[in-house]
């Protein structure tokens, strides 16, 4: 089976194709590698990709409609999976127009391609735990039919609108869809925007952390080996034709940012010098995943904890950088 993964380049990306191509499975990876944060890493996870026979990169913007629908048609994918998007809540609030085209058109590019592609079965992509806004931890977590109507960065919103014309494509053309929304994950090749790929560095430089929120702030931090876990088991029990469902992809722990923070001294061996400031605009006070729908589906159930986790990250950033 043919699967093709825009983002391909990314985080999240780059391990979800090893693990497919680990799997057997022929892989065409899209990415446009920008500068969002420094190419030399997502080319390095290129790289590690197309060592790999079964694995064929194609550089490109989803955005590019035309040449997404080209690309989609002659690789005939049976199951697509879209994680390409322009993430970061607060980058959101200096380049919206940057998000409308990649989270907005390039979601739409994705649908259309989908739909004039009849090899296509399966659409799975990326959806975020903003979704749910700012709201107070409850004893179940957050579950997938909880209202999401109150996004507090437009981040947030392209990535509900994102959901909403999914729905409305599977309704007038019976494409099958999953959206799932990833709870923070981190991990080995992550993200240098995110906080505790950012604390690393500082901690080790010797410089002051800024703590938002005066800390806190919780969050539930997902290893990204566990976020794959969750797709694959997706595309194992696809959505039916017709059905555009959600689905909620987290740790189900969710733990305070000190707490995260006194892990990851622990892992560098180094105490951090850390700044308190407040909560920044866009942020939200807590995520939790209920990840129980998931769970009925494909047996889902996180793994990794975070103490072990940022210990695996540690390494690898050690190994990575010097």
């Amino acid at each position: 089976m043919t699967v093709l993964v825009t983002g391909a380049a990314g985080f999240i990306g780059m391990q979800t194709c090893e693990r497919l191509l680990r799997l057997g499975r022929q892989v065409v990876g899209v990415d446009n590698f920008n500068t969002y944060y420094d190419p030399r890493l997502k080319r390095a996870r290129s790289a590690r990709l197309e060592a790999h026979a079964a694995f064929r990169m194609v550089e490109m913007d989803i955005a590019e409609h035309e040449a997404l629908a080209s690309l989609v048609l002659q690789t005939a994918p049976e199951t697509l999976i879209h994680l390409a998007a322009q993430a970061g809540v607060r980058y959101s609030l200096e380049h919206p127009f940057t998000y409308q085209r990649s989270n907005l058109q390039g979601h739409l590019s994705v649908l259309e391609a989908c739909r004039h592609a009849p090899a296509v079965r399966h659409l799975i992509y990326a959806s975020s735990s903003s979704v749910y806004g700012d709201r107070p931890l409850s004893g179940s977590g957050f579950r997938e039919e909880d209202p999401a109507v109150e996004p507090v960065s437009l981040y947030a919103a392209t990535k509900r609108s994102g959901e909403l014309m999914s729905a409305a494509y599977s309704r007038l053309y019976g494409m099958g869809q999953t959206g799932l929304r990833f709870f923070t994950v981190y991990g080995p090749w992550g993200r240098p925007d995110m906080a505790y790929f950012r604390f690393t560095q500082k901690i080790l430089s010797g410089d002051p952390i800024e703590v938002f929120g005066e800390g806190r702030m919780a969050r539930d931090f997902t290893y990204v080996d566990d976020i794959v876990d969750g797709i694959l088991g997706v595309i194992e029990h696809p959505a039916a034709p017709g059905e555009a469902r959600i689905l909620n992809v987290g740790d189900s722990h969710p733990v305070p940012l000190m707490e995260m923070i006194s892990l990851l001294e622990t892992a560098l061996g180094r105490e951090a010098v850390k700044h308190m400031l407040p909560m920044q605009p866009g942020d939200v006070s807590a995520t939790y995943a209920d990840v129980s729908r998931l769970n009925r589906l494909c047996g889902y159930q996180a793994k990794v904890g975070l103490k072990e986790g940022l210990q695996r990250f540690v390494d690898w950033y050690r190994g990575y950088f010097g």
